[in-house]
């Protein structure tokens, strides 16, 4: 592979999410308060939908894909853009946004398990080892987090971190369906743009039925939040994302979610205050190291054949 195509076509997309997403865990701590979150999240992807829209007509994409490709779209949006943005707005609610951003890297575990549930990709000894070194990690650092948190109950605490964990799992879902035959045929904008507007039109429903009508915060720093959140951190990055997954598999791309924590875990530190003890940085340590493992087993599987 030639540098300018590594550089244009991996490298730049892969610095880019990098950090835009190390931002955008600060960001949604902000959209948090006045606004109920299932409202925010639906004002971030509408917004990132049409937005999405431009994206798509300005690069000559058709947004008449098909009622096949707007059924997987449909798929993609509930899980991707509405099941788990309304998880982990909640969460935030509860933890720290670097904290959230941590146990978020684990995505490649479910990745690869649901890669061999659905693909029949191999997951190796390694891989596995890795991962429960990453766990026990991000066990360590909960129990941190339940025995000193200040701003939160031990019963919240316990409750963000199944919100995480779901929320992850729902994140999975939408990752393993890049694999799909449908999503390597679809213009990727055109098909983010109905994944998005679906999801957002659901973000809408459940927001309703849960804490009633829309909700506006008058203060100008929540709408550039909302504008940032969609279009830097979704329009800009979900197709670069799900590109490089496409292009070179979920476990490469998954050194995002390495990089990513680190950033935004020293956001945190700046801006809320996190208090790091022994325990927080022991199981930092063991959650980072563990997931080097378990992607270096990954790679080192797949270059094998």
């Amino acid at each position: 592979m030639s540098g300018a195509r590594l550089t244009g076509g991996i490298l730049l997309p892969f610095i880019t999410v990098t950090l835009i997403w190390s931002s955008t865990w600060i960001v949604i701590r902000d959209q948090l308060g006045h606004v109920p979150p299932g409202w925010s999240v639906c004002y971030r992807f509408a917004v990132a939908a049409i937005g999405m829209a431009v994206l798509a007509r300005l690069s000559g994409q058709s947004l008449a894909i098909g009622r096949r490709a707007i059924a997987f779209a449909a798929a993609l949006g509930l899980f991707q853009f509405s099941l788990n943005f309304n998880l982990l707005y909640r969460a935030e609610a509860h933890l720290t946004s670097g904290l959230c951003a941590l146990v978020y890297a684990l995505l490649m575990i479910p990745n690869s398990l649901f890669a061999r549930l659905f693909f029949g990709e191999r997951v190796s000894g390694g891989f596995l080892a890795g991962s429960a070194v990453a766990i026990l990690g991000i066990a360590l650092l909960f129990v941190h987090e339940y025995r000193g948190s200040v701003t939160a109950s031990p019963q919240d605490v316990l409750l963000a971190l199944g919100l995480c964990v779901v929320a992850v799992l729902c994140a999975s879902v939408a990752n393993v369906m890049q694999a799909a035959p449908i999503a390597r045929t679809v213009p990727m904008a055109s098909l983010l743009v109905w994944a998005m507007a679906i999801g957002a039109a659901a973000d809408a429903g459940y927001a309703w039925i849960t804490t009633g009508p829309p909700v506006i915060d008058p203060r100008p720093a929540y709408w550039l939040g909302v504008l940032y959140l969609a279009l830097a951190g979704s329009v800009i990055t979900f197709p670069l994302y799900f590109r490089l997954i496409q292009r070179i598999g979920a476990g490469p791309a998954a050194y995002t979610s390495l990089l990513i924590p680190i950033l935004a875990m020293g956001i945190s530190t700046l801006f809320e205050g996190y208090r790091w003890t022994p325990l927080a940085i022991g199981g930092v340590m063991l959650a980072l190291g563990g997931m080097v493992l378990a992607l270096r087993a990954r790679l080192a599987r797949q270059a094998g054949g």
